[in-house]
């Protein structure tokens, strides 16, 4: 996917969580094309990446359309994401040579510059570099996989999250405990902390729902 693409994906990633494009909305491409100075071509790709991550769905002879998630499966996925992703730390802990401990500092700083730099956007992508590498130290294929497919669709949430006042300083400190445990060989700490980082708790999934919930438009009385 071409960096071009990539933006267009994320801005009208952002335009379906804000409230902009709504569930139900028809996303159609000449009009998006126009609006964003691109052809057709570029846009296509986008929706096609973002039907992958389940915010969109293409129907034959119909269009792609915004879809809507529901809390109570949101939070079923992030329930198996968390699982998933701390046996990648635990793995990780156990298996960490000193050239993957030195990559990993290297993702955790990126992490804190774009934390100090207060981009919640650009922290996302460090954020991912960040568990990337200790899926790769890990050395699950399978798991490398099936996890791969789960983050499409929570990609956009995460993201999402991540604009949540304190969060990404919260989410850095929580990086550090679980950089500590894999260095420490402590796998069960690690797996741990993962799963903490991941999981969202009542009151961050709470945020989370009510500022989807505010982005949509109000029922007609």
């Amino acid at each position: 996917m071409t960096t071009d693409t990539s933006n267009l994906r994320d801005a009208i990633e952002d335009r379906i969580l804000t409230g902009a494009l709504r569930p139900g909305t028809r996303l159609d491409e000449a009009s998006l094309a126009e609006e964003f100075g691109v052809s057709r071509t570029p846009i296509r790709q986008a929706l096609f990446h973002l039907a992958a991550t389940g915010l969109v769905e293409h129907f034959p002879r119909r269009g792609a359309f915004v879809i809507d998630t529901g809390p109570v499966r949101l939070r079923e996925m992030f329930e198996v994401m968390a699982e998933l992703e701390a046996l990648c730390a635990r793995n990780a802990a156990r298996r960490a040579t000193q050239a993957d401990l030195q990559s990993l500092d290297d993702c955790h700083d990126a992490c804190c510059i774009a934390a100090e730099a207060g981009d919640s956007d650009t922290y996302y992508y460090a954020n991912e570099a960040f568990h990337e590498a200790i899926r790769l130290i890990g050395g699950n294929g399978f798991l490398h996989l099936e996890i791969g497919r789960l983050q499409k669709q929570l990609q956009a949430f995460r993201r999402l999250q991540l604009r949540a006042r304190a969060r990404v300083g919260a989410s850095l400190r929580e990086h550090a405990d679980i950089l500590q445990a894999i260095k420490a060989a402590q796998p069960g700490d690690a797996a741990e902390a993962m799963r903490t980082h991941i999981a969202i708790q009542n009151d961050q999934f709470t945020d989370m729902i009510a500022t989807l919930q505010r982005n949509q438009p109000h029922s007609a009385a």
